[in-house]
């Protein structure tokens, strides 16, 4: 979870929102609207010269994850990490019966 605090320019109040991991924004103290979430957004951009839009990027990842399908995930298949060394031998075994497979294809060509 990560704390801000943003300062309206205008009026100097402040409010203080939680950034949680779960994809929700939680103001303290007060509830959060759009007009509330587009000050927080522009002081974080003038304070971290971050471009507003990729901030509203961020903010609509994190309120509507189900719209960004596969974001954030490791791509591929998984490894497995607790092989024995039999395991590692059988699969090289196979590897090579395969390897000689291919090579044999290539000569019949």
């Amino acid at each position: 979870m990560n704390r801000y605090i943003a300062t309206n320019v205008e009026t100097g109040e402040q409010t203080t929102f939680d950034l949680l991991r779960g994809g929700s924004i939680s103001v303290v103290g007060t509830p959060l609207n759009a007009e509330k979430l587009n000050e927080i957004g522009k002081e974080l951009s003038e304070k971290y010269n971050i471009p507003s839009g990729t901030i509203k990027t961020w903010t609509s990842k994190l309120n509507h994850p189900e719209k960004y399908i596969g974001q954030g995930q490791k791509r591929g298949r998984k490894k497995e990490a607790n092989l024995t060394k039999e395991d590692w031998k059988e699969r090289y075994e196979i590897l090579k019966k395969y390897q000689a497979f291919l090579k044999a294809q290539r000569e019949r060509k």
